[in-house]
């Protein structure tokens, strides 16, 4: 992975706007500190575009969703678009919700009526487990839960994430035991990472975020591929020297506060 990124991110500090969920705010945002950035989690719809306006990245994080925060996302992705800030959308639960799925389609779609034909797709990242991946591309699976179906085979998820790339003009990650990262001319598969970190709640939302973080110093695939690169290693570390999860979990923000 790219040193520069993380040196980057320690000397800027950019702010990451954060619109997501109660269950993992406190994880994304001590990961969000831990690689040098600034959090805020604001979510009211009176305040967003100004927070927003300010940032460094958004994320949107579809786990926990509700109406306050559905229409904040509508709102700050506009802001977003309009001032050339990249955005990461964590698709969470779209296998197994007909209006989270409705409502990525319906972000966008405000993306296209906004950007055209001028849209980057560096500028946007779609990030979901192998089961969320799929279900964007394929209307017709639904998945039981936030949690990944094992049986997918990682090619018909690769051929998936590929496929919402060239649909949307957006990079994709398929994050699991392997990380598919895509933009439709290039694939990454990121093999670091350790089982543990399927055994706490809010790794994926971490990830998302870590994503988000990097994204607002270098907006390319390769930035998303060493975000999740940088997570399994941390993953990793943490895994050898705790036993529990609730170390892991401790031992997890160490690894990323500590990462050189």
């Amino acid at each position: 992975m790219k040193r520069e990124t993380l040196i980057k991110l320690r000397e800027e500090a950019p702010l990451i706007h954060c619109i997501t969920n109660p269950i993992s705010m406190m994880q994304c945002a001590n990961a969000i500190l831990g690689i040098g950035a600034k959090p805020i989690m604001a979510e009211h719809p009176m305040e967003v575009k100004e927070i927003t306006d300010t940032a460094g990245a958004l994320l949107l994080n579809f786990g926990n969703i509700s109406d306050t925060r559905m229409e904040a996302m509508r709102i700050s992705l506009r802001t977003a678009l309009e001032k050339d800030i990249p955005v990461v959308i964590d698709a969470v639960g779209v296998s197994c919700s007909q209006l989270r799925r409705d409502f990525l389609l319906e972000l966008l779609k405000i993306r296209e009526n906004i950007l055209g034909e001028n849209a980057d797709s560096r500028m946007l990242l779609i990030k979901g487990n192998y089961s969320e991946i799929f279900s964007i591309a394929d209307e017709k699976y639904h998945g039981k839960g936030v949690d990944a179906d094992a049986s997918l085979d990682k090619e018909i998820v690769i051929n998936s994430a590929v496929k919402i790339s060239e649909k949307y003009e957006v990079m994709v990650l398929a994050s699991g035991a392997i990380d598919i990262v895509t933009d439709k001319n290039r694939t990454f598969q990121v093999k670091n990472g350790h089982k543990k970190l399927g055994m706490i709640t809010g790794t994926g939302c971490m990830l998302g975020a870590i994503c988000a973080g990097f994204l607002s110093v270098s907006r390319d695939l390769e930035t998303v591929a060493d975000a999740c690169t940088f997570l399994g290693i941390c993953g990793e570390n943490a895994a050898e020297k705790t036993k529990g999860s609730g170390s892991f979990l401790v031992g997890l923000l160490d690894e990323i506060s500590l990462f050189n």
